[in-house]
Parts: structure tokens; C-alpha cells; sequence
């Protein structure tokens, strides 16, 4: 049985005093099942974000009174107030979590959230009930991505953190896909309630798993010992240095604390930049801003296909809500490819993929403008571009998210300190989920007025322009700028001679 102590212990991953070691904290602190925690936290929030989708259009009829000619101005609120959520409570709830002692206490407030907007909406008659529920959903997920993402960047060595952001990539996926697809095949046949139900159920899993894990931070408490404290240390800044594009070490490194060390070098700009606040010193480093316009671009895109694409294969196709509803599965197979290619951009850096993927996106939205009648070559092309455009925003998306974490690190190893003294990675990533929120919200409105406004063909070469555009400072700063790149190794170089 467990003492009082190792109670507290297994409920908060916290040590106390005298507590003894919990049961499999070996497994319960190891990466994998650390990592897969925050995946299946992933799945769950996406997971009953899209379950409600094709339930909604019968909730407000049915349940909260509301005429059918205002079904679609009111799916548009609740999209617009999720992603409001999503847009606000991520970088409040990175401040919060990066001043936290522990990153667990988060995620289950996070985890109650999803679970209070879950009953609200299935157990909700008015209106505004539905709205608060939806808002609580976005704050759910504001909690999961950032508090999660920044548990995994402290857990994964940097040389690995690809590949860990490729599975949270992968999860996202599969909840985008499964939601919507479970959730129109139980409502059909088992009904509202049954529908929310397999809702709790995924709930009561995740919170079994939440309360499971340990931090590395509080498992080392037990196992620590002044040598291995020696060994982590010395590992983790071994590990620190391989953050740059690539597996390389990042020469501009060498060269900056040489130049800090250096008499000439000025030292106001530094003791001012320590006294501003995290958030404001990350929006100020040209990389995480070329990685958040990345993020934007992906999402944006998504977001467009959301709003126009059901509507378009209907009109074009003749399609029902079955079919457009499976039409989005040529997006989101090749994301489950996050892992493949989270592995690629640890190995060769963010740079390349990142590149790729907004390019070779260009030619797949200006192709999109030949879908234009029903035949079943029309019906191919358009999957296979989809295909396309799905592998192409997945080596956007993944690639970059590990590309913040990077950012992160290598700002406090220029800088200590200006950061804070716990460093800034949920803040990092709330501004990541910030820009992703900002994308989800402009997609759809900038897709369905222009196609409303000028037709299917000029939206898809819009988007695709978009893309164009943002690969060119990603190209410049992903990984560190080129140029930058290039003074430092030839400095480097001089200097040894």
C-alpha cells in the first residue's frame, strides 16, 4: 500500500520528503512513455475537437433551437471561438508552465478543461452553453500544445527531437481523421449521447497515463548520485551542442562567446535584453519567427481546405457528407509520416525539408485549378494532389516544431538568463500554438471569400503564392542564417591558423 508520502508522489510526480520511490519509475519516467503520453494527450484533445464536427449541424437543430438557414453562420462562431481560445490561452499558459515546478500539474488542469467542455457539450441545450464548452476545448488544447510539447523538449535530446515531434505530428493526424469518422458512424447509429461517450472513455484513458508519468527532473531525485549528477551534466551539455541545422555543431556559438568574452564586445545590449520579458525576447530572434511563419503557412492551408474543399466536391462531384468527409484522408495519410521525416530533419537538418515542402507545395495549389469537372480522372488528380500537398505540409509542420526547440536552446547558450531562470520552451511553444491558431482562423476566411468572390482556380494559385513567399525567409534563417553560417566557419577557420 502506498504511505501518505508516496501517495502525494503518485498523484502530483512530485517528491517529498522521505517519500519512497514509486512503483515502474523506471517505465513511467522513460522517454517512450513519456513521449507517447503527450502523443495520446495530442490525440485525445484533436480527437474530440473533430468528433463534434459532423455532430454540430444536428446539436444546434435539434438541441439548441437554432433555424436552419443560421447552421452555417453558427459553425463558423464555433470554429472562430475555438481557435480564439487556442490564440489567447497559449501563451498565457506557456507563462504559467514555464514558472511551474512541475510540467504535469498543467496538463491535468489541462485534461479537467477537456473534460468540463466535453460535458458541456453533450449535455448543453442553449446556445451559450455550447460556446463556453467549445471556448474550454480551445483552452484544452492551449495547455496540451504547449505545456506538452515543452515536457517532450525537456525529456528528448536535442539531437532526437525531430523524431519525437514527428509522432505528435503523426497523432495529430490520426485524431483529425478518426474524429470525424467515428463520430458520424456512432451518431448514426447509436445516437448524441453515444457519440460523447466513447469521448469520456478516451478521457478516462489519458488521465490514467497523465497521472502515470514522471518527470526525468523528479525521477532523478531517486536515482541520482553525486557521479551521476557529473555524467547528466556532462551529457546535456554534450547533447546541447548539437542543435544546429544538422547534426554538425554550430559554429556561431564559439564565435559568439568569444565575442562576449572579448573587451570590444558591448555590454548594454545584453543587460537590456535580460530584463525584458521571455515572450518579447523569443520575438525577437529572426529564427523562431521564420519557424512561427512556417507554422502559419501550414496551417493557414489547412484551414482553407476545412472551409472550401467538402463544399467544392459536392458542387463538382456530387458528392454527400461521406464523401467529402473521406476526401480529407488524402491529406492526412502522409502525415503519418512525421516520425520518417522528424528522423530526416534530425540527420540533415530543418533547412532542406522545410524548403522543399513550401516549394514543391506551389506547383500542387496551381495544379488544384484543373479539377474543374466530374470524371474520374479529375476524381484521380485531385487525390493525388492532395496526396501531395498532405507529405508537403507534414514536412513543413514537423520539421519546424522541432526547429523552435533548437531556437530555444541555442538563445540561452548565447545569452543565459535571458530567458528566465527555467528557460522559456512552453512560452516557445505557445507562441508556436499561437501562429497555428492565427493560421486556422485566416484559412478559412481567406479561402471561402475568395472562392465566393472570384472562384475555386484564383484561390488555389493565392495559397499557393503564399507558400512561395514564406519559403524564402525560412530558407534564409531555418537552421541559422546562411550568410551568418558562413562569416562564423570562416572566422573559425582563420582562427585556427
Amino acid at each position: 500500500m502506498f504511505t501518505k508520502a508516496g501517495l502525494y508522489t503518485f498523484i502530483y510526480g512530485e517528491r517529498v520528503e522521505n517519500a519512497e520511490a514509486p512503483p515502474f519509475l523506471k517505465f513511467r519516467s522513460s522517454k517512450a512513455f513519456i513521449t507517447a503520453t503527450i502523443a495520446i494527450a495530442v490525440f485525445t484533445d484533436i480527437f474530440l475537437y473533430s468528433v463534434v464536427v459532423p455532430v454540430l449541424p444536428f446539436a444546434l437543430t435539434e438541441r439548441a433551437n437554432v433555424n436552419e438557414t443560421d447552421v452555417q453562420k453558427w459553425t463558423s462562431v464555433f470554429l472562430s471561438v475555438y481557435g480564439a481560445a487556442l490564440a489567447v490561452g497559449s501563451p498565457i499558459f506557456g507563462w504559467f508552465a514555464d514558472r511551474s515546478s512541475s510540467r504535469r500539474a498543467p496538463l491535468l488542469l489541462g485534461l479537467l478543461a477537456l473534460g468540463g467542455s466535453t460535458g458541456m457539450l453533450a449535455g448543453g441545450r442553449s446556445l451559450s452553453l455550447l460556446v463556453v464548452g467549445r471556448f474550454c476545448q480551445g483552452l484544452s488544447a492551449a495547455v496540451v500544445w504547449t505545456v506538452g510539447l515543452a515536457l517532450l523538449s525537456d525529456t528528448i535530446e536535442k539531437e532526437n527531437i525531430g523524431q519525437a515531434m514527428g509522432y505528435i505530428a503523426a497523432a495529430t493526424s490520426i485524431g483529425s481523421l478518426l474524429g470525424p469518422l467515428l463520430g458520424g458512424i456512432v451518431y448514426d447509429h447509436a445516437g448524441y449521447y453515444a457519440t460523447f461517450a466513447m469521448g469520456f472513455a478516451i478521457i478516462g484513458f489519458d488521465i490514467c497515463l497523465r497521472l502515470l508519468m514522471i518527470e526525468k527532473s523528479v525521477a532523478a531525485q531517486w536515482s541520482q548520485s553525486p557521479g551521476n549528477e557529473i555524467s547528466e551534466s556532462t551529457q546535456s551539455s554534450d547533447n546541447s551542442d548539437r542543435i544546429s541545422d544538422g547534426p554538425q555543431i554550430d559554429d556561431r556559438v564559439t564565435k559568439e562567446k568569444a565575442n562576449e568574452s572579448s573587451p570590444s564586445t558591448p555590454t548594454t545590449p545584453t543587460n537590456w535584453s535580460h530584463r525584458l520579458p521571455p515572450v518579447i525576447t523569443l520575438l525577437r530572434i529572426p529564427r523562431l519567427l521564420a519557424a512561427l511563419i512556417g507554422c502559419f503557412v501550414a496551417s493557414n492551408s489547412l484551414g482553407s481546405f476545412d472551409s472550401v474543399l467538402p463544399l467544392y466536391v459536392k458542387e463538382t462531384f456530387s458528392w454527400n457528407s461521406s464523401g467529402a468527409g473521406l476526401i480529407f484522408i488524402c491529406l492526412v495519410i502522409p502525415a503519418l509520416l512525421g516520425p520518417v521525416i522528424g528522423m530526416a530533419s534530425d540527420r540533415y537538418g530543418t533547412r532542406a525539408l522545410t524548403t522543399i515542402g513550401l516549394l514543391a507545395s506551389v506547383p500542387c495549389w496551381v495544379l488544384l485549378r484543373l479539377v474543374t469537372s466530374n470524371t474520374i480522372r479529375q476524381k484521380v488528380l485531385l487525390c493525388a494532389l492532395l496526396a501531395l500537398l498532405g507529405l508537403f505540409l507534414t514536412m513543413i509542420l514537423a520539421p519546424l516544431m522541432a526547429e523552435i526547440d533548437h531556437c530555444l536552446t541555442m538563445e540561452e547558450r548565447r545569452r543565459p538568463g535571458s530567458l528566465g531562470e527555467k528557460g522559456a520552451a512552453a512560452q516557445g511553444f505557445g507562441l508556436f500554438n499561437l501562429a497555428y491558431a492565427i493560421g486556422s482562423l485566416v484559412g478559412p476566411l481567406w479561402a471561402g471569400l475568395i472562392v465566393e468572390k472570384a472562384g475555386w482556380g484564383t484561390m488555389t494559385w493565392t495559397l499557393g503564392l503564399l507558400s512561395g513567399i514564406a519559403a524564402v525567409p525560412v530558407f534564409w534563417w531555418t537552421g541559422g542564417r546562411i550568410m551568418l553560417r558562413g562569416r562564423d566557419r570562416a572566422a573559425g577557420a582563420s582562427a585556427v591558423v
